[in-house]
């Protein structure tokens, strides 16, 4: 019979095992295709941001007087597929034209990419700062510097935004999961214009009524469903992205800076759910706001915050998860030119801006006015872009577009799961429908800059990205 006997290795033999089965660890670590693998795994980091002003700031209506809650840029960071993508969420009221080009070209430089491939928007709410370097040049040149917006506080949270990003990028984790769900929320979400029986606007509701006809109203042409998209590595949810068409005031000109009733729901998520962070995005609501629902109480605040907060929680209770990888990400723009409307004349505009006897509000508009019709003069487009991730296509505006552009965007691809944040670069103000033009109503007055033609060019662009 054989016996079988071990030998253990002399001194030298255990240093030549050794230093062999270190060499197979090390050239599979340098494998060519491990190196490619590891560059294009799929990540995700975050950033949460405080962006409150100081007291006695300029608001978008008065002064800052406190704090009801603070304010907050918050968003994610994809890297792996191409240069990173940045999205970024803040609760301001608007930033637009030389703001939002600054905004997206110092977070691009932040995350290592190009400006195109950062999507900068606001939540709108209207106790929160402004923020159009363009504009600001134009009123300080006439006497009028830093009476738009603390320009200061607006260039330091530049800056510690950029900062954000950056260890973002450094600090992303993987992702092996995209989470999509759905849920419709109820009693927040109304239409601003009532038409009446002649097919023009017989009653502006607003994001809050006491008038007892605009309440009896239907609730008219919304988009009800709050969509959620989650990034998951294995089992740990990393980041919440909501989107959800809705004015966000509640009540303001208070003196109280405030996130409002989107920015609390927010902050219920943040405390239910404390692991991954909540971010939101407001869809195209230029006229959609909780006016049927809002009688502009104090009280009302915290209720509509719950509701919206409820359609939150059953989206993600309803979220089925799929597998994500590089392959299945992908960023395209389409810039397209915005037709300035015919009443923007650039001569009176300047006239009305160098009148020092005139109205501080007239040459603050007169300013907003100039700047957005030089930059469409000048030949600028603005980026309208979206991000693929598997079935999923999230759009991303310009201005406080109408509601139909998001509906019309989820007809073109029923099959999929359309999202759609507007109030990207806050220049062209709101932004009709064509047929809205003609029918009257405080949306498709002067605070719309665009034309009517704007409908033709940005469903054009919507089109091909969704093609």
């Amino acid at each position: 019979m054989h016996r079988f006997q071990l030998r253990l290795p002399t001194p030298f033999g255990w240093r030549f095992v050794t230093t062999l089965v270190l060499g197979v660890v090390v050239l599979g670590a340098w494998h060519p295709a491990h190196g490619v693998d590891a560059e294009r795994r799929l990540r995700v980091g975050t950033f949460d941001v405080d962006a409150t002003p100081p007291l006695g700031s300029q608001l978008a209506y008065n002064l800052a007087e406190r704090v009801d809650d603070p304010l907050s840029a918050r968003g994610i960071v994809l890297v792996g597929s191409g240069e990173p993508i940045v999205l970024c969420a803040v609760d301001w009221i608007g930033i637009g034209n030389g703001g939002h080009d600054e905004w997206r070209e110092r977070l691009a430089k932040a995350a290592g990419t190009s400006p195109q491939r950062v999507a900068v928007h606001v939540l709108h709410q209207h106790d929160a700062p402004d923020c159009d370097f363009s504009a600001e040049q134009l009123l300080a040149a006439h006497g009028l510097a830093g009476t738009m917006f603390n320009v200061a506080f607006a260039r330091q949270t530049i800056d510690r935004v950029a900062t954000a990003v950056a260890e973002a990028v450094q600090t992303a984790r993987p992702v092996t999961h995209l989470g999509v769900g759905t849920a419709k929320v109820e009693k927040v979400a109304s239409n601003r214009r009532i038409l009446g029986p002649d097919g023009k606007v017989a009653i502006v509701r607003y994001s809050s009524s006491r008038d007892p006809a605009a309440i009896a109203a239907p609730e008219g042409v919304i988009d009800p469903v709050l969509k959620l998209v989650n990034f998951w590595d294995g089992e740990t949810p990393i980041a919440s992205v909501t989107y959800y068409a809705t004015h966000p005031q509640s009540y303001y000109r208070t003196g109280g800076i405030s996130a409002d009733f989107v920015g609390l729901a927010r902050g219920i998520r943040d405390k239910e759910l404390p692991g991954p962070l909540h971010v939101h995005f407001n869809g195209a609501s230029g006229n959609v706001a909780a006016g049927k629902y809002n009688d502009g109480s104090p009280a009302m605040r915290p209720i509509l915050a719950e509701r919206l907060a409820e359609g939150m929680r059953r989206a993600w209770e309803a979220v089925e998860r799929t597998p994500l990888s590089v392959d299945d990400v992908a960023w395209e723009v389409v810039p397209t030119a915005l037709p300035p409307r015919d009443t923007l004349v650039a001569s009176e505009l300047e006239a009305t801006l160098a009148d020092e006897a005139g109205d501080d509000g007239e040459r603050d508009r007169a300013a907003r006015d100039l700047a957005f019709l030089r930059r469409c003069q000048s030949g600028h487009r603005f980026d309208v872009t979206c991000l693929t991730l598997g079935d999923v296509k999230i759009l991303h505006l310009p201005g406080e577009l109408f509601v139909e552009y998001q509906l019309a965007a989820q007809r073109m691809r029923p099959e999929a799961t359309v999202c759609m944040a507007a109030y990207g670069d806050y220049g062209p103000g709101y932004i009709g429908t064509e047929i809205a033009y003609s029918q009257g109503g405080y949306e498709t007055s002067y605070v719309s800059r665009t034309a009517p033609e704007v409908e033709a060019a940005l469903t054009e662009a919507i089109a091909k990205l969704l093609d």
